[in-house]
């Protein structure tokens, strides 16, 4: 939920130059003519001083007055009006002239080029930049990697590094932050890596970077090592990277660390580690200290947000609290004059839905100020799953079909749901469509972390090199939970399957399979939680399985899913068995 807490701001332009010095550009201006010292460099840095202090004008003005401009000048003039149409034109200009850009330029417009947005003209920028051999110098590369992973192109921006042969802290930190934005986590795990052994230093955007990529696998062991090298760097008490490091362990379900580090930079701390932290508690549905936290922020004068807000109401919806998320969806509205958008409804909607307020939910969803998008359809989809509403499950899935006909979630859930009614026909339909539409049920995939490196399962994996070891302990692991009464949920899985084959596909799920090898792998000694992050929404099967896990095994065993994080512990789980 937590992609508007985002700790990482953009990379700095390469194109930046230092800030000018308080004083008057006028001033300095005057100074230079009265000295006689008006040559073309001190024209070009009186540009760049009259820009940084909102003089455009002045600038303008002063381009005009120097006789033989070169590249410096124009970059100037350039970068003065930066995120603007006119940059772009100043550069055809200077092409006119003709004066060659240089990196710097390039950078520049490429900013530009961002923020407008123009992608066509980008990709002329890149095309002139690789004529002219600009690509590979690491101003305009690093520039191209933060151009292309903004317009959610990380390939390319892979691509855009893979052109800079001596590459410094700028481009890696561009090239890490831009595959953490882009849900790249490993890729940008991996970059940060490479970085490090390169013996290239860290920045508070690499950090921060990297801390968001491990926050999004739950990698904990990540965390603490690149917290480690915060602390090495002394980057530890840098701001952003706070507000990354109390991100990343909260959503790596350490909610402690995430409040460790948090009080203890917190006479520094802003509104967005605020918001993070208790973002952390609010995915575990921990609602009292939640509020506990808005209260502690109001205490400190600080002003709460539509992201605070949002997290408050996160944790109602995990809770299943729809009184409570009502009431303070009206007291953001009255007592601070915030209007509520579309995903503090979809909250809203969310707890009403796990609440068995179906009903309500729904004329929430079509009378709210907004058209409802897939997040609305989809958790209404959840609930009526939940509570096992076939006909408003079908329902919901239809809406969600009818923005996106590829949705393979809204097929599954609404068969699952049938089947569990006995609606067999309809199942059937149901699987008709899906073929028609030629949809695939995307695969479970799980992963766990154990000592440093993650480890990935999918359903019925044979890939990895202790499988026999895995498989050996999952069986041995389903023959003592059903000595202790726990039975498939065979209706979970779709009426066509063969009863073999259910067993095996739900023996086989890849959460299972995580858990069985953090058993045999150590992952975590015993007393300490084993802790599985997976893709997709954790089936019903499983999460009875984990149950019985949490028993068998003696010890807390955390499931982050799509929807929450599930903590099992001594045969109940921290949802409710609400999801």
């Amino acid at each position: 939920m937590n992609d508007e807490l985002d700790p990482i701001p953009d990379c700095p332009s390469p194109s930046s130059t230092p800030l000018a010095k308080s004083t008057d550009p006028r001033i300095v201006h005057a100074q230079a003519i009265v000295a006689a010292n008006t040559d073309r460099s001190t024209y070009n840095n009186l540009i760049t001083l009259y820009s940084k202090s909102n003089f455009l004008s002045y600038s303008f003005r002063l381009f005009h007055q120097i006789p033989s401009p070169n590249v410096v000048s124009w970059t100037a003039l350039i970068s003065a009006h930066a995120n603007t149409l006119l940059s772009l034109h100043h550069f055809i200009s200077m092409l006119r002239h003709p004066t060659s850009p240089n990196q710097r330029t390039v950078a520049s417009l490429l900013k530009t080029c961002t923020a407008l947005p123009c992608f066509s003209f980008g990709l002329s920028l890149h095309s002139l930049a690789l004529k002219l051999s600009l690509s590979s110098e690491p101003f305009s590369g690093s520039a191209l990697i933060n151009f292309y992973s903004k317009y959610r192109l990380p390939s390319e921006a892979c691509k855009a590094l893979d052109e800079i042969p001596h590459r410094d802290e700028v481009c890696y930190s561009a090239i890490v932050v831009g595959l953490a934005q882009n849900s790249r986590a490993i890729d940008a795990l991996s970059m940060f890596a490479a970085m490090k052994a390169y013996g290239v230093a860290s920045t508070m955007y690499s950090v921060s970077g990297a801390l968001r990529a491990a926050a999004e696998v739950a990698a904990l062991e990540q965390c603490r090592m690149i917290h480690a090298q915060a602390v090495v760097t002394g980057l530890d008490s840098n701001v952003i990277v706070v507000s990354a490091l109390v991100d990343g362990y909260g959503k790596a379900g350490f909610v402690l660390d995430a409040r460790q580090v948090f009080y203890e930079n917190l006479r520094q701390m802003n509104i967005v580690g605020w918001n993070a932290l208790m973002a952390g508690y609010a995915q575990q549905g921990d609602k009292n200290s939640t509020v506990d936290l808005f209260n502690s922020m109001e205490a400190r004068g600080l002003v709460p947000d539509e992201y605070t807000f949002l997290a408050v109401l996160t944790s109602f919806c995990n809770a299943g609290s729809a009184v409570e998320a009502e009431q303070w969806i009206n007291r953001m509205k009255v007592d601070y004059g915030l209007e509520p958008g579309l995903e503090h409804y979809t909250c809203l909607v969310g707890a009403l839905g796990r609440a068995g307020q179906l009903q309500e939910a729904e004329r929430l969803a079509m009378t709210m100020p907004f058209v409802p998008d897939a997040a609305v359809w989809r958790s209404l989809l959840s609930s009526s799953a939940y509570h096992r509403a076939a006909d408003m499950a079908w329902a919901m899935a239809r809406r969600l079909l009818e923005l996106n006909p590829h949705d393979d979630s809204a097929y599954v859930i609404a068969a699952n749901v049938l089947s569990a009614a006995g609606r067999w026909d309809e199942v059937a339909e149901v699987r008709k469509m899906m073929k028609n539409c030629r949809v695939k049920k995307e695969g479970g995939r799980s992963w766990i972390e154990v000592r440093g490196k993650v480890h990935v399962f999918l359903a019925g994996d044979r890939m990895h090199e202790r499988t026999e070891e895995i498989y050996e302990k999952l069986r041995e692991l389903l023959q003592e939970i059903e000595k202790l009464g726990y039975v498939p949920v065979w209706k979970e899985m779709l009426h066509e399957v063969g009863e073999g084959e259910k067993r095996e596909a739900l023996w086989y799920h890849s959460e299972k399979l995580a858990a069985a090898f953090g058993v045999v792998s150590g992952a975590a000694p015993p007393g300490k939680a084993l802790r599985i992050v997976k893709n997709l929404r954790i089936c019903s099967d499983c999460h009875e399985a984990f149950k019985y896990f949490s028993r068998v095994l003696d010890r807390e065993i955390v499931v982050r899913d799509v929807k929450r994080y599930h903590i099992f512990f001594n045969g109940t789980c921290s949802c409710g068995d609400i999801w």
